[in-house]
């Protein structure tokens, strides 16, 4: 990885395709939420089909404690398609492409003991908002690949740290709310029409 990418930096902001074809930017995705960047081998990869498993089962609590999950694979479009559909009903995050190796070669993570398939160095990247680095984990072995608890106590960091209402016990919170200062309480002064645009 990159001697640049580490906590507190900001990752880049790259753009690829999704399992459907359409052109996504990493920031677009995570909007003003906590997320969880995984740079996946592939679908011909089965410790990353297995830690996919896990990450579904994540996903359902991510969706309503309001963080994000990305994955990136060097697969092309279809395969990407083939690998999303392939982690089981309820996988609804974006799966994106990178054939041209363009992040592997950007981050510096060419898996060079496999030059048959030529993969990205599997990663892990948990980003506060604004896709800042919290917590970079290497997969090369499948252990040092975080757990499902591992990613919940990261998310649980990074909320507490994000949203100004993480402790609603505040008296400074109830105050606010009594006098209509509704900004400083999910979804910070937007509406829900503009919170729901994000997905």
């Amino acid at each position: 990885m990159r001697s640049d990418i580490v906590s507190g930096a900001v990752f880049p902001d790259y753009e690829l395709s999704d399992h459907t074809g359409k052109r996504r930017k990493l920031s677009q995705l995570q909007a003003m939420y906590p997320m969880v960047l995984v740079l996946s081998r592939g679908s011909f990869c089965p410790k990353d089909r297995r830690q996919h498993e896990g990450l579904l089962q994540l996903y359902r609590e991510m969706e309503v404690g309001y963080c994000r999950l990305v994955t990136i694979s060097t697969d092309t479009i279809a395969e990407t398609h083939e690998f999303r559909s392939g982690v089981g009903v309820g996988a609804h995050w974006p799966f994106l492409s990178d054939p041209r190796r363009s992040i592997q070669q950007d981050l510096e993570i060419a898996e060079y003991t496999d030059p048959v398939h030529n993969p990205m160095i599997p990663h892990v990247i948990v980003l506060e908002p604004g896709l800042i680095v919290y917590k970079l984990y290497n997969g090369y072995w499948f252990f040092g690949r975080p757990t499902v608890e591992d990613l919940r106590q990261d998310l649980r960091e990074v909320c507490k740290k994000s949203w100004p209402d993480w402790d609603i016990t505040q008296a400074e919170l109830r105050s606010a709310w009594q006098e209509g200062r509704k900004d400083m309480f999910f979804p910070y002064g937007r509406s829900i029409a503009q919170t729901l645009a994000d997905d």
